[in-house]
């Protein structure tokens, strides 16, 4: 009895196997990382507001009439600014902050990549005359593609924007201005409520959540 070629003999469940896997894999790590997320926006709120409370405390100060100095003082003798530790340590823990983000959101992007692959590795087997039923429900595997994209797409916008805050934030001698910075990071625009649902059903398709 001749023995089958390597071509014929190979059966497609494995690799629907591992890949079906490696999708609910990643449906709990977007989770993991969403809820890091979180935790560290509000962390980062919290250290946000501390900056600014210590910037509008140094305004209140510095608008303060000086009684004690003396007029005849000239421009030279006045004390320079002091240096203030705790807006240095707070702005420190806020970029210490970002940092961790900024890992997150590139693991997102992983995530979107492997999704990707996943995808292509999908479309050659259905180039090939094989069967392409849903990994899971009802989900085709192209759909979880496009939602890591739109997941991904909603953060690295978000991450851009807190970057910007970190960077001005501490320097702004605008009060209106920081108040807005503040609502930013805390509201986060570019993160769409949409991104909570998408998330839900994700988990839902791959079995994590039950109906």
């Amino acid at each position: 009895m001749a023995a089958k070629s390597p071509a014929d003999g190979t059966p497609r469940r494995p690799v629907l196997s591992v890949s079906a896997r490696k999708i609910r894999d990643n449906a709990a790590d977007w989770h993991n990382l969403m809820m890091k997320w979180e935790r560290l926006n509000d962390s980062g709120f919290t250290i946000a507001n501390k900056i600014v409370n210590v910037k509008m405390s140094e305004q209140f100060q510095d608008s303060k009439p000086e009684m004690a100095c003396d007029n005849s003082t000239t421009e030279s003798e006045k004390p320079t600014p002091k240096y203030n530790e705790e807006l240095d340590n707070c702005c420190a823990e806020l970029l210490e902050t970002l940092k961790h983000m900024t890992k997150i959101q590139l693991k997102m992007e992983k995530l979107t990549s492997t999704t990707k692959a996943i995808c292509d590795l999908e479309s050659f087997h259905h180039r090939a005359g094989k069967c392409t039923a849903p990994f899971f429900h009802t989900w085709p595997t192209p759909y979880f593609y496009e939602v890591s994209l739109k997941l991904s797409e909603m953060y690295k916008k978000e991450l851009q924007l807190k970057q910007t805050i970190v960077q001005e934030i501490a320097h702004s001698a605008d009060q209106d201005l920081m108040m807005v910075y503040l609502s930013s990071w805390l509201y986060q625009p570019y993160i769409e409520n949409s991104s909570k649902l998408l998330l839900e059903a994700m988990l839902l398709e791959t079995g994590h959540r039950q109906c």
